[in-house]
């Protein structure tokens, strides 16, 4: 039919920008522990979605803290669904520290400003508008589409991904493959080299909470049971500890790839394989798979004591854990080893790592859908560092990827913004992304 390979409108292009700015100024900063509130921005997509004529239920586990759900019927009842998801959900931002408020959404000299322009409102406007424009079209997807706008992404999902998974898993019936933020971006290690790394994996979450138990007493006094003294050396361990390289299967699809584009003969399979010189032969390309050579462990917050002169019974401290797919043992080992006997550690959060195909014709078509519009550039295969709601989806049997492209110049630094100071995005790679994923999910 026609309309199954028109493109967006201009006004699906006018949209996105709009969308971006207005969920913007939706403040839905995630502080974390349940301080958060997404309903005006789940109001605000449902209300779109059924302006097109897409049926959204608003879904809540705690009041205020809104999904939003979706079905778009494809054209092929015979085939798998494709979820599509975004969060709805900010991490905090510092007015004070910004070029312009952050909750502002504004649209200067080409470029949309404000906490959630890369992480991740942009993608959930991209989508919205692609759909909308779907639906002035008449036209369909090959397959159902899900869509899943959801809350606490930034903290444990627990009011999110994890309770649409737990509690309504009917909505993603037939749903076998996903895809959301954090891939497909264009990154340029050097002059003239474009490369778009679409996420195949993610390392697991491990944050853990370490308690170290001591003998209180008078800070003038010799104390060998110090609570303090314990967790203080335990932290200094595992924070300087230096992981083992585990190259996943994902990773090692990355390393080929790279390799092959930078013309490096070497065999990335070979069990002697020099890691470090490879990387050092990619330069700047090797940051797409240095942070997930290894697992890490951060110390990233500690509690003890109430009183200078006053040594506690009781200290604590937190670890930001990631732990590649397959190592989920070695982790826990390690860190028994690393705490000693004098500290107790528990998982205070944890979530699987994932590893979805490269190989696979899902695959292909997210390559393809990228270098159609742009020729030049190089899709690669990469993993997450962090995570993403696709960890809860996977509870559902859903596959997912890092998937909501965007174009940005060279000057652009992709990755700082993430969580960063001055976090926007141009128009240009919003009408780029809308253009990406409305060919795309009319072909998957």
């Amino acid at each position: 039919m026609a309309e199954q390979v028109r493109g967006p409108d201009t006004t699906a292009l006018d949209e996105v920008v709009t969308f971006t700015s207005e969920l913007i100024r939706i403040d839905t900063t995630n502080r974390g522990g349940g301080d958060c509130r997404e309903r005006p921005a789940a109001e605000y997509v449902a209300e779109r979605l059924a302006d097109a004529g897409i049926e959204p239920a608003l879904l809540e586990r705690t009041p205020g803290r809104t999904n939003v759900v979706a079905r778009i019927p494809g054209t092929d009842p015979s085939a798998e669904a494709l979820l599509v998801h975004g969060h709805l959900d900010v991490v905090p931002a510092d007015p004070a520290e910004w070029t312009v408020h952050p909750f502002s959404g504004e649209v200067r000299d080409g470029v949309v400003w404000g906490r959630g322009a890369v992480d991740m409102k942009n993608m959930d406007a991209m989508v919205l508008a692609v759909v909308r424009s779907w639906a002035r079209h008449g036209a369909r997807p090959r397959r159902d589409i899900v869509l899943a706008y959801t809350a606490d992404e930034e903290a444990s999902a627990e009011d999110g991904s994890g309770f649409l998974a737990d509690r309504h898993a009917a909505l993603f019936e037939g749903c076998t493959e996903g895809i959301s933020e954090s891939g497909a971006f264009s990154f340029h290690p050097q002059p003239g080299t474009t490369l778009y790394p679409i996420a195949a994996g993610e390392r697991g979450t491990a944050w853990l909470k370490l308690t170290a138990h001591g003998r209180a007493g008078h800070g003038s006094k010799v104390n060998t049971a110090n609570a303090v003294t314990r967790l203080a050396t335990a932290v200094a361990r595992i924070g300087n500890h230096t992981w083992p390289v585990r190259i996943t299967a994902t990773v090692r699809a990355a390393l080929t790839e790279l390799a092959a584009l930078y013309g490096i003969d070497v065999d990335t399979s070979a069990r002697d394989l020099d890691v470090d010189l490879l990387l050092d032969k990619l330069g700047p390309a090797a940051a797409l798979v240095a942070p997930t050579l290894r697992n890490s462990s951060n110390p990233t917050m500690l509690d003890a004591g109430y009183k200078v002169n006053v040594i506690p019974g009781q200290a604590v401290a937190h670890i930001d854990g990631r732990m590649l797919p397959g190592t989920e043992e070695e982790f826990a080992a390690t860190m028994d080893l690393l705490t000693g006997p004098d500290v107790e550690w528990e998982f205070h959060h944890r979530e699987v790592p994932l590893e979805a195909p490269v190989d696979s014709p899902t695959f292909a078509k997210l390559r393809a859908a990228v270098e159609r519009f742009d020729p030049a550039g190089h899709v690669v295969p990469f993993t997450m560092s962090g995570g993403t709601d696709a960890k809860q989806f996977s509870r559902l049997g859903i596959t997912g990827y890092g998937f909501s492209p965007l174009r940005l110049p060279p000057d652009l630094d992709y990755g700082a913004l993430f969580h960063g100071v001055d976090e926007r995005v141009p128009v240009d790679a919003l009408h780029f992304g809308v253009r990406v994923l409305d060919h795309y999910l009319k072909s998957a």
